[in-house]
């Protein structure tokens, strides 16, 4: 597959067989080397195959194999003419990323670091198969698929101003209970208010470097300022919802006259009966992770209320943002010069809607939407913020994370006769783990440059950097 350079950053793959529109990649041309890349780039040919796709199909610089759609893609098709995927998607479902700052400094923290870690590891329940504290009866968990942050904001986790700090206001309102299967709906009973496993985590860290001080000013954010990054999504239920509709949409397949070069991106038109029922439970979903993440969120504020002795006024930990990585929604985006309703697939990508943008909340509206981009546990994260730019190329998206370079079985075998724990107590950060293999797959050395990967997208345009964060300590499923 031949890649043509457009732009410094950015690189088409021109339609040819299959191929209804171009496939675009955001990346340096050292990011496109290696075999490694070639499965997810036919990926992105594939996806560039499917009815009613628009403009192209797209790709981020933290691009890597994914289940159908390559992680770090999107694309988006007509709302009446178009398809919806599950493999576009993705199994965790509104798996996505939250932000607190606190009135706290590096200085403040470092005597009690490791108390703090050690008591946030208590309180968080992580790890695979994971229960907390809050039980739903099946009464209360249909509350949830339908309220999301707003069911637990009532229950007393978090406050009425989180939610205006939560894309969609943490909740999408064509949610139905009834599309959800009772499996999906069992699996979900005891999960709220847990991390998970894999590439969850949560993360101290501290402002190392403002880089636009008015949109930091905006967002609230100063160097020396100590955070909290969670990173977590809609658990088991999440993952069961996925599953249900990629077996419903399999057995359909014969009829419905859809023939995807990869068994993996079976999808429905937009306007069946299937494609409908999964678009409600997908949101179902979606508000479930948004529920758990303002549960753990408010764990975690009580955990740090304990170990520093501060009130709610004193510590001051407030949601900067929360975002959704792996969702399809509903958008109107102009394309060709004319409005058009689309139904957008991201898939490990991040919103990035421009200033001025009615969907973005108000506070933040001059600087555009936060865009949270977590490193790996040994690096950096960034905050971006969204741009007109985004608007007209990516349909208002752009990257979510590092993007793995390693699986995992690969990592595992790199890890061998390392001790990771050590190597990153000598950086001075902590970690605490729960899975057996945890670290070794999860190892820094299993993911891209983070620096280089938001480069990219600051480079061609469809976000810009804002702040960047330093890791001081990490739990980790």
């Amino acid at each position: 597959m031949e890649l043509r350079k457009r732009s410094p950053y950015c690189w088409e793959l021109p339609a040819e067989g299959r191929m209804r529109v171009p496939g675009r990649v955001y990346a340096t041309e050292e990011m496109l080397r290696g075999d490694e890349q070639r499965q997810p780039l036919r990926q992105v040919a594939n996806v560039a195959s499917l009815p009613g796709i628009v403009k192209a199909a797209l790709a981020m610089p933290d691009m890597h194999w994914g289940y159908g759609f390559p992680i770090g893609g999107v694309a988006a098709f007509d709302w009446e003419e178009g398809i919806l995927s599950p493999g576009g998607v993705g199994y965790d479902i509104n798996c996505g990323v939250r932000l607190a700052t606190t009135a706290l400094g590096e200085d403040d923290l470092r005597p009690r670091l490791e108390t703090l870690v050690d008591e946030l590891y208590r309180s968080i329940p992580s790890g695979v198969g994971s229960t907390g504290s809050v039980k739903l009866s099946g009464k209360e968990a249909r509350k949830v698929l339908q309220q999301g942050s707003r069911w637990a904001v009532a229950q007393g986790f978090g406050q009425e101003r989180d939610l205006l700090h939560t894309e969609d206001g943490g909740c999408l309102p064509e949610a139905d209970p009834g599309a959800v299967s009772e499996r999906a709906l069992k699996r979900g009973l005891r999960q709220l208010g847990t991390l998970g496993s894999g590439n969850h985590f949560l993360e101290v860290g501290v402002v190392d470097t403002v880089f636009d001080e008015t949109a930091a000013r905006t967002f609230g954010l100063a160097e020396g300022q100590v955070t909290l990054m969670l990173h977590s999504g809609s658990r088991g239920l999440g993952y069961q919802v996925c599953d249900d509709f990629l077996a419903v949409m399999n057995r359909e397949a014969a009829g419905s006259g859809l023939a995807p070069p990869d068994r993996q991106l079976v999808c429905a038109w937009i306007s069946s009966d299937i494609a409908r029922q999964y678009f409600r439970a997908m949101n179902c979903a979606a508000n479930y992770a948004w529920a758990n993440r303002q549960i753990l969120m408010h764990h975690a504020r009580q955990v740090f209320e304990r170990v520093f002795g501060a009130g709610p006024r004193d510590l001051a930990m407030d949601l900067l943002y929360d975002v959704c990585h792996n969702i399809a929604k509903r958008e109107t985006h102009v394309v060709d010069g004319r409005e058009q309703v689309l139904c957008v697939h991201r898939k490990g990508a991040t919103r990035a809607f421009a200033p001025g943008h009615e969907a973005v909340c108000e506070a933040f509206r001059p600087a555009g939407q936060p865009i949270l981009i977590p490193g790996d546990m040994g690096t950096c994260s960034y905050i971006l913020a969204g741009t007109q730019k985004a608007m007209e190329e990516t349909f208002g998206s752009s990257c979510h994370g590092a993007g793995r370079r390693l699986s995992r079985k690969a990592a595992k075998r790199a890890s061998k006769g390392r001790v990771i724990y050590r190597e990153l107590a000598d950086k001075g950060i902590l970690v605490r783990w729960t899975g057996r293999s945890t670290l070794a797959e999860e190892m820094p050395d299993a993911y891209k440059d983070v620096s280089e990967v938001v480069e990219v997208v600051h480079g061609a345009g469809i976000a810009r950097k804002v702040a960047r964060l330093r890791p001081l300590a990490v739990v980790k499923g």
